[in-house]
């Protein structure tokens, strides 16, 4: 018989040790993100895929707000996040640094997310807009590449943090799980 493995078996590792290991060079900003629920969840999976960061932009929801905490279950505690004023100024400087950002975004020049091909030993910018807007007019001009999630039903758009899962497994199945592994607990 089948049995669901306890939370003992699943041997996740403490806060502590979560950051003492090497993460993942994938970042999220949130611009302007207004449901703190979207934001615990896209916490959540950062904290699943072990990501560099989550920025907060502009009026996007913080911790401690009672809708981050109650999606994140914890994950604002594991997860490295900070937040900045202004996302524009924030996409220059990850590119200043040496980072690639990809804007995900319905633009005219987006390409399938299948289509993108991420490098894990570049850092990236995973840039998500707003519940109603999406990301900021000129957001996409900064951007490496726009990338969107094919999508086959009448609805436009997806939830931000279904969209962030979505593009996160692609990153890393993209750069190989085997990345990140050997930081596992024996």
């Amino acid at each position: 018989m089948i049995r669901k493995l306890n939370v003992r078996e699943l041997n996740r590792h403490s806060a502590d040790t979560l950051r003492t290991l090497p993460r993942a060079p994938l970042s999220i900003l949130l611009d302007n993100v207004r449901s703190g629920n979207n934001v615990g969840s896209v916490m959540r999976t950062a904290d699943a895929f072990r990501l560099a960061e989550v920025i907060l932009a502009g009026i996007t929801v913080q911790p401690p707000h009672r809708d981050v905490l109650k999606t994140s279950l914890g994950a604002e505690r594991t997860v490295p996040w900070q937040h900045t004023v202004e996302a524009a100024a924030t996409i220059h400087a990850f590119k200043a640094a040496g980072g690639k950002v990809a804007v995900v975004e319905q633009t005219t020049a987006s390409v399938p997310l299948e289509e993108w091909r991420p490098n894990h030993q570049e850092p990236w910018l995973i840039v998500l807009g707003n519940e109603v807007g999406g990301v900021g007019d000129g957001l996409p001009d900064l951007a490496d590449v726009c990338i969107e999630v094919p999508q086959f039903g009448q609805k436009h758009s997806l939830n931000i943090s279904v969209c962030a899962g979505i593009v996160c497994w692609h990153y890393m199945t993209s750069c190989g799980l085997s990345f990140l592994r050997g930081c596992e607990l024996s």
